[in-house]
């Protein structure tokens, strides 16, 4: 069956990123369309009148938006190919609580970092370290989150490892140094087609956060 799918999204959006992989996990072809966030379409401001924000999954012309949301949609409407979350109820809640601890935090003290100075920087550079050794510790010795395969609070997190290079730079510390498992467990993850054809690349990333300085004034 021909299904119509859309993805409004923003090339250096962590969260875009995501909807990206678990499309990619699922094998569903989609059509993508770049927004811009400072003129913002007419199509995304219908699809998302409330939050006005990416990403939007547009299926068969109804928007789900939130990209943990859409994650979980995904992986219950094609349910056919790679599991995204687990089967057992406790394991699930772990999952998603896992993830939602992932949206409470990096995000926000990422951008602390590469837009910060001062005290300030210092303290989220400390909140990083902080926050990314509790998920290397839940990761332990497991190859991914997910297990033996890719899940969903991988997929959850992988995204902002194309970050990690704007945070170091910006923030002068290595997060490697900090927290190695986890650094690995980014790369086995860009080993798999479905996230390294997702990701923005790092360098880019970090143009895009410079050109931000620059553009708000941030010395």
């Amino acid at each position: 069956m021909a299904e119509n799918v859309v993805l409004l999204g923003f090339w250096p959006s962590s969260f875009a990123m995501r909807v990206k992989i678990a499309l990619a996990e699922k094998g569903i072809k989609y059509e993508s369309k770049e927004e811009n966030l400072f003129d913002k379409s007419p199509l995304l401001l219908e699809m998302n009148p409330v939050d006005k924000k990416i990403p939007v999954l547009i299926h068969d012309g109804k928007p789900i938006c939130e990209s943990l949301i859409i994650i979980q949609y995904i992986d219950e409407v094609w349910h056919h190919k790679s599991p995204l979350m687990p089967s057992d109820p406790y394991l699930r809640s772990q999952a998603r609580f896992w993830a939602d601890y992932v949206d409470k935090n990096i995000y926000g003290i990422g951008k602390r970092i590469w837009s910060g100075k001062g005290e300030d920087q210092e303290a989220a550079k400390k909140e990083m370290i902080g926050f990314l050794k509790n998920m290397e510790a839940e990761l332990g010795d497991k190859h991914f989150f997910g297990g033996e395969s890719i899940g969903f609070v991988d997929v959850a997190l992988v995204p902002f490892t194309t970050w990690f290079y704007t945070y170091e730079t910006f923030g002068n510390f290595s997060i490697e140094a900090e927290c190695p498992k986890l650094i690995a467990w980014a790369k086995r993850c860009s080993q798999k087609e479905s996230v390294s054809t997702s990701l923005a690349d790092p360098h880019d990333i970090y143009d895009f956060a410079l050109g931000l300085r620059m553009k708000y004034g941030i010395q």
